[in-house]
């Protein structure tokens, strides 16, 4: 990117991490106003519950996080932009000043992350534009509670507050699926103790029913992915033309073992990747990838960790300091042996 476009992204970013700041007020102000609307207000009560569960029985840092309330006037808070080569699996990294690099760029407008797509778009690269529901400054922030979350599910919103304050725990500059699969493994665990503790049964065996809906898609994902690879490594051998004929093969029959895999299953028509049929390129395979990769490996060191929650996390910041080679071999050996036990 040149330095005024760096320049332009990181003011807007700015901006709308300062409006949103800015526009929040006092989560039990919401709670205490009598013209609050009874279903948010149940929202928010519930998350100041999840948030005391979180620091006192998983060992997150809440810090003030989530203590403000935002309502925003739209579904999202921010949007990703995921940019991959047109014959790779490997994102486009970009970077940052204290953050590193990641594999994707979030904006607040969605005007501004489709004109840097199409600048992608014109040198070949398969693009995907997704609106995210929250994200986390790493504690650098008090991170606000806001609509996109308590528009969501109860047990869908308390587990993604678990995911968030996840961050705060660890964060590797330049390796987005460490940090995803990280903080998905404690949305995942967090998850599974909330339910227990409230007795919600159904709530359970609803997110038994998710979770193996995404673990289903994701071993899907792996075996494309492993034949994308393969295709992909024939690049001077094979034209041009010839791969992105057997590419679109493999994400046809991506498609229809993923429509397969919902039509067999209690989940309804929507997976993780939504409704088929599905757009798939191989940004949305990346994408998926990095919140998934190594959820299996931090499970299971959890696991290991005997589900205390401190010591895992201590486990997680010494793997994190491990060479990226050796750190990526440990967290192989874990998936290897981790067994499904949710």
């Amino acid at each position: 990117m040149s330095g005024c476009s760096s320049i332009s992204y990181y003011a807007q970013a700015i901006r709308g991490h300062l409006a949103l700041t800015m526009a929040g007020e006092p989560v039990d102000s919401f709670i205490a106003n009598k013209g609050t609307q009874d279903g948010l207000r149940n929202k928010l009560i519930l998350s100041r519950q999840a948030r005391r569960f979180a620091s006192e029985r998983l060992g997150l840092p809440t810090g003030d996080a989530f203590k403000d309330y935002v309502a925003l006037d739209r579904p999202w808070v921010v949007v990703n932009l995921v940019a991959v080569p047109e014959f790779s699996l490997q994102p486009h990294q970009w970077c940052y000043p204290v953050l590193g690099c990641q594999a994707y760029r979030g904006y607040f407008h969605l005007e501004s992350a489709r004109r840097e797509e199409q600048h992608f778009r014109a040198e070949g690269y398969d693009t995907f534009i997704g609106g995210v529901t929250a994200y986390s400054t790493l504690g650098w922030f008090d991170d606000p509670l806001h609509s996109a979350f308590t528009n969501l599910a109860d047990d869908r919103m308390v587990a993604l507050m678990f995911h968030e304050l996840a961050h705060r725990v660890v964060y590797i500059k330049g390796d987005t699926a460490f940090n995803e699969s990280f903080a998905t493994a404690v949305e995942l665990e967090g998850l599974k103790l909330w339910l227990t503790k409230q007795g919600d049964t159904s709530a359970f065996g609803q997110a038994l029913t998710r979770l193996e809906l995404r673990n289903r898609t994701h071993a899907l994902v792996e075996t494309a992915s492993t034949d994308l690879e393969q295709l992909y490594q024939q690049q001077g051998a094979l034209s041009e033309s010839h791969l992105r004929e057997h590419k679109q093969r493999i994400f046809e029959e991506l498609n229809v073992a993923y429509e397969r895999l919902l039509a067999n299953g209690s989940g309804g028509r929507e997976g993780p990747f939504g409704a088929p049929p599905v757009a798939f390129n191989n940004a949305r395979i990346a994408l998926f990838t990095q919140y998934n990769q190594h959820v299996p490996a931090f499970r299971q060191l959890l696991k290991q960790s005997s589900y205390d929650f401190p010591a895992f996390y201590r486990a997680v910041e010494s793997l994190s300091r491990q060479p990226d080679k050796q750190r990526r071999q440990a967290l192989q050996d874990l998936s290897e042996r981790f067994e499904e036990n949710f």
